[in-house]
């Protein structure tokens, strides 16, 4: 599918109708042979249709309407529609009442003329890398589908709605990668934003220190247009910042290590595109990070604030939680105050010092997630592998949400192999620069031949 510039263009051009875009996603999910079963929970088929007849009616009559009306686009299944009640893709939640007004996101993209298509499938409460789920089934990433591989975690479904064209692009949550690992293991761009940045009323929180709101989409002018109207920005365009004097720092130390032998060949070999075009490219250490990460429980932060969100529901709804994810959730009861204190401390020195010592940088450079996607079977099987694999998953993906810096992934692979991500990480609060980056680089990174 056409990136969301191009399809505003179609639509405008009458070259084609918001009832096609969505019968077409439909169809892709409807598909007896396909992903949908498994990637969508709700699917808002008739409201949908109603909606884009609606939208080609105005269009039609040269009635005022947003250049992006009409598209259908996926968010994820822990964002609030109004009249359905929200699960997170989880069973725990299911006799919870229905909400009673759209979450701000889902409220702001309606406004923007697009289509809410569907909720898409997710790791339960979001608390996993590998976007994996007990209870709905796990869609697979769209890389060697005969195997059936992982599409990353936790916003699984909304990659993989884009990757199969269910949808044009799809709103995720991150709070420790979980736009950037789907869309690194389903060859596409992933944007996580400052935390505060936009927003996250109306969402099942995981942990409400490192919770964000982002786009996964074809392109980095997708993702940018998105962040935009989700944050309110009128600004819904970004210009390629400019490749003379940009100063990339590639993350050295634990970022690198242990890193499977195709992510580490399409990494280098993107550095070396990015430096044949001039783009200063140096080695960049972090040791109060290195410090946080191996002195400091980070751990704490996700796993107190998610055990309080769950107390309630671990004494009445026990039965209902996927085993492996009630697991970890419960094993975070012994979490003292003064263990939460500390981590909350260590991380506010880390970032004070990770902000100066990158002064010099416009952004900091490594792997997204250090593997390629692993066989949901092998996973499934094997839960010691599982936490193994969800931990590289999570490892660099993480740096971000640990500093609340903007961070963002490219896909750097070439065509017909194993999906690699190429991430950005920039500074606290400079989205929107970041974005620029990521536009001015991205044909640079990209082999896929297809930069849509």
């Amino acid at each position: 599918m056409d990136n969301l510039f191009e399809l505003a263009q179609t639509l405008e051009r009458k070259k084609t109708s918001s009832r096609q875009l969505v019968e077409h996603c439909i169809d892709n999910i409807e598909a007896p042979d396909g992903e949908g079963h498994v990637t969508f929970l709700s699917l808002y088929k008739e409201r949908a249709l109603e909606e884009a007849d609606a939208i080609d009616a105005a269009r039609k009559a040269k009635r005022h309407t947003s250049p992006f009306s009409g598209i259908p686009i996926s968010i994820k299944d822990l964002f609030d529609v109004a009249g359905q009640v929200t699960t997170a893709g989880s069973h725990v939640l299911n006799e919870q009442r229905p909400a009673v007004h759209d979450a701000p996101v889902v409220k702001a993209l309606r406004q923007a003329g697009f289509i809410i298509i569907g909720k898409t499938n997710m790791t339960e409460f979001a608390y996993s890398g590998l976007g994996m789920n007990s209870h709905h089934g796990t869609p697979a990433s769209p890389y060697d589908r005969k195997t059936r591989r992982i599409p990353g975690g936790s916003s699984s479904g909304a990659a993989v709605s884009v990757s199969d064209e269910m949808a044009a692009a799809a709103i995720g949550t991150d709070t420790g990668g979980s736009t950037r690992i789907p869309a690194a293991l389903c060859g596409l761009v992933g944007f996580k934003p400052t935390a505060e940045r936009i927003s996250t009323k109306g969402a099942v929180p995981l942990s409400t220190s490192l919770d964000s709101i982002g786009p996964i989409a074809n392109t980095v002018a997708c993702c940018a247009l998105l962040d935009a109207i989700m944050a309110g920005d009128k600004n819904i365009e970004v210009e390629p910042f400019p490749e003379v004097g940009l100063r990339l720092g590639v993350l050295n130390g634990f970022a690198t290590d242990s890193l499977d032998g195709v992510v580490a060949t399409s990494f280098e070999d993107a550095l070396q595109r990015l430096g044949k075009r001039g783009i200063l490219i140096k080695n960049h250490y972090l040791p109060e990070l290195e410090s946080y990460y191996a002195h400091s429980n980070r751990a704490c932060l996700v796993g107190a604030e998610a055990f309080a969100y769950h107390q309630s529901f671990l004494t009445e709804r026990t039965d209902y939680y996927d085993p492996w994810v009630l697991e970890r959730i419960k094993s975070s009861s012994t979490y003292s105050a003064a263990d939460y204190i500390d981590t909350v401390k260590r991380r506010t020195n880390c970032q004070q010092k990770t902000l100066e010592k990158g002064a010099g940088l416009d952004a900091i450079v490594l792997p997204t997630v250090p593997l390629i996607p692993h066989a949901i079977a092998d996973l499934t099987n094997d839960p010691e592998e599982s936490l193994k694999v969800n931990a590289l998953n999570l490892r660099n993906t993480s740096i971000a949400n640990t500093l609340n810096a903007p961070s963002i992934s490219i896909p750097c692979h070439g065509p017909n192999e194993p999906p690699v991500g190429f991430m950005l990480i920039g500074k606290p609060g400079a989205d929107r620069e970041l974005l620029s980056i990521a536009r001015s680089i991205e044909p640079i990174i990209r082999k896929d031949n297809n930069q849509r």
